[in-house]
């Protein structure tokens, strides 16, 4: 008889676990957003915290969907086998979601849209399309949509940096010809440093989008979902308005 109750207090006490730890699982209470710190007005650092559209809008959406979230700051190139690494749980980071990303990980609905730009000396006039980057020696930042557009120009040589900033400061220093770069961002540059310009030449259109790894559908759901009340309530436009 007393086997009998130690075998049912012992079902018990599994069925109880089993049900904890089911409900542990099915409700994730934080999150880890990589992030690239080298991109305002989307995300920077200020203070040593980071800010900017992409940070303000991140935090929105965790009140909504009702998650802690942790930012991890890191190079732009790693962003994706990190998440592929589960080191961290989604990117955003003013990433555009191209075809050949779309093969490793999923993207939420589209955020923001862009386009390329070109920034060169005030003085230059020689470079007034992305064509006239034939021949020229063009700054990009490692993995950006501006490093891709570039290396399909022929005739083009060009320099990769890890930091737009430090682009910014050879093309000012006439180590380059021009830095290829997303709109917003050039707009940003060209308004802190003297001497330098945006070309009326538009390149490519993109769509910035939050990236989760292929097997975490159930956060892509909840962030498609709180991007959208965002958009409706109102809370979106006011961020555009803040940062833009």
């Amino acid at each position: 008889m007393k086997n009998t109750i130690k075998l049912i207090m012992v079902a018990i006490i599994g069925i109880f676990m089993v049900a904890c730890g089911n409900t542990g699982e099915e409700k994730v209470s934080k999150v880890y957003v990589g992030t690239n710190a080298e991109f305002a007005p989307f995300e920077y650092l200020e203070d040593g915290k980071t800010v900017g559209f992409d940070m303000d809008l991140m935090e929105a959406i965790s009140k909504e969907i009702g998650i802690e979230i942790e930012i991890k700051d890191m190079a732009f190139d790693g962003l994706l086998p990190a998440l592929q690494a589960k080191k961290i749980d989604m990117i955003i980071a003013g990433m555009t979601a191209t075809e050949e990303r779309k093969k490793a990980v999923n993207f939420s609905e589209t955020y923001y849209k862009a386009n390329q730009v070109i920034i060169t000396a005030e003085k230059a006039e020689d470079i007034a399309n992305f064509d006239g980057l034939k021949g020229k020696k063009v700054g990009v930042i490692l993995g950006f949509t501006g490093d891709v557009v570039v290396s399909k120009i022929k005739g083009v040589e060009t320099k990769k940096y890890n930091a737009g900033y430090v682009a910014i400061m050879d093309l000012k220093e006439g180590k380059i010809d021009a830095v290829v770069l997303d709109g917003e961002p050039a707009k940003n540059f060209v308004k802190n440093n003297e001497g330098i310009k945006i070309t009326s030449a538009e390149g490519e259109k993109e769509e910035y989008a939050m990236a989760v790894s292929k097997d975490n559908e159930e956060l892509l759901k909840k962030i498609n979902i709180a991007l959208t009340t965002l958009k409706g309530n109102g809370t979106y436009d006011k961020l555009l308005k803040k940062w833009f």
